[in-house]
């Protein structure tokens, strides 16, 4: 599929609009990227977070293609199942034998939190399905309370910001390499400017031959305190800064697939966020310094495991 704006305009929407995400919100826009990829049909399954809720109040839905809602943690087993009862029900001509694509999109706290064991277990099966992680780093829908999958320093409403603790005190969890250490033969991360990256990824977790795993960033106005309009330009600055790089695993090669022409330091991002407003202050600078060092050593090495 050759990713031409055209055509994607010319295609129907498989999220339709009307759906009642705050303004500003990327999980549309990045649901709609994946989707349009993959030409072929499709199940989707949401566990409980803003995507669901967003998407589906009774009486009411924006999904045009076949979706289920399930538990906070158990969307990879439900998706799992659905997968495997799709293969036998063929193989007994119960059903009509489609080329179909089973996806997950849900949100760091069923991904990085609640439902690690039962995406892991998945994976180790080998069931042959994507799943999408919708990262806004932190609980968005239940109000803005930290995961860990939220970033060392921020503000949430359940990290106090004061004199003794400024904000999170942990880096998070870096799941996409807990993912790829489970030898899968797609594992990815992406963001949402970077559109025809994304769409590529979706196309090659797709097109695996097993689970596939993608890890998109999604700014949130409401959790990151910026304006709405400001949504793709704080993707882009995220990838600028190395706070979030573009990289996939295939079959075990890493390989990046953006690097910054010139990396911008890390305040360039905190500047642009409410979440990070107490981090500017003088008596913060060692936890700016920390973030720093954290993202060149990280970056450094990707730079060693990844050929460009």
């Amino acid at each position: 599929m050759v990713l031409r704006l055209s055509d994607i305009c010319d295609q129907e929407d498989s999220l339709a609009p009307g759906h009642r995400a705050c303004l500003g919100c990327a999980e549309p826009v990045i649901v709609r990227q994946i989707l349009h990829a993959i030409d072929k049909p499709v199940v989707v399954a949401s566990p409980t977070g803003c995507l669901e809720i967003i998407t589906s109040p009774f009486p009411f839905t924006s999904w045009r293609v076949p979706w289920i809602h399930v538990a906070f943690e158990n969307v990879a087993s439900v998706l799992s199942g659905v997968e495997a009862a799709y293969h036998v029900l063929s193989k007994k001509g119960k059903i009509e034998e489609r080329d179909i694509r089973f996806i997950a999109f849900a949100g760091d706290g069923a991904t990085y939190d609640i439902g690690l064991q039962f995406i892991s277990g998945a994976m180790e099966r080998g069931h042959r399905f994507i799943y999408v992680c919708l990262n806004n780093e932190a609980y968005m829908n239940t109000g803005i309370q930290r995961s860990s999958a939220t970033p060392f320093g921020a503000w949430t409403t359940t990290i106090p910001v004061g004199e003794v603790i400024p904000g999170k005190i942990q880096h998070r969890k870096d799941l996409t390499a807990i993912i790829a250490a489970h030898n899968i033969p797609y594992v990815a991360q992406a963001a949402p400017h970077a559109w025809r990256d994304m769409m590529a990824k979706a196309q090659k977790a797709a097109a695996a031959d097993g689970p596939s795993f993608i890890n998109v960033l999604s700014p949130c106005p409401r959790g990151w305190r910026y304006e709405p309009s400001e949504t793709i330009t704080l993707s882009r600055l995220a990838a600028e800064t190395c706070m979030w790089p573009l990289f996939e695993i295939e079959n075990g090669d890493c390989r990046l697939t953006a690097t910054p022409g010139e990396k911008r330091p890390v305040t360039d991002w905190l500047k642009t966020q409410g979440r990070f407003a107490h981090l500017l202050r003088p008596e913060n600078s060692e936890v700016v310094a920390e973030l720093q060092a954290w993202v060149d050593r990280e970056w450094d090495k990707l730079l060693k495991r990844c050929v460009s």
